[in-house]
């Protein structure tokens, strides 16, 4: 059993800044890939970032220079950094991890349940 809470959403104004967290705990062996993804009302959950599990980021062209994501192996904790948000960044953002249970050999990708972020005036 594996569960993912994320974190540190909120609402700010054009031009401000959150920092999201998701933290992984249970039956942890290993992490490989985590990521962020995003879904606004009435559009398809898309990819916004993701990290390998030796720290290498990869970002979708919309928020390159602007988000930064980050991983803390000793916490089992993914982060994202969201600057200089722009009101189309307004969305739910979710977690997700490809999590390989202790003493098993094989794990699915979980998904956390999601932080809410919004931009607006």
């Amino acid at each position: 059993q594996v569960q993912l809470v994320e974190s540190g959403g909120g609402s700010v104004q054009p031009g401000g800044s959150l920092r999201l967290s998701c933290a992984a705990s249970g039956n942890i062996g290993t992490i490989n890939a985590m990521g962020w993804y995003r879904q606004a009302p009435g559009k398809q959950r898309e990819l916004v970032a993701s990290i390998t599990s030796g720290g290498n980021p990869h970002y979708t062209d919309s928020v390159k220079g602007r988000f930064t994501i980050s991983r803390d192996n000793a916490k089992n904790t993914v982060y994202l950094q969201v600057n200089s948000l722009k009101p189309e960044d307004t969305a739910v953002y979710y977690c997700n991890a490809h999590i390989i249970g202790r003493g098993v050999a094989w794990g699915p990708y979980y998904w956390g349940q999601g932080t809410q972020v919004t931009v607006s005036s």
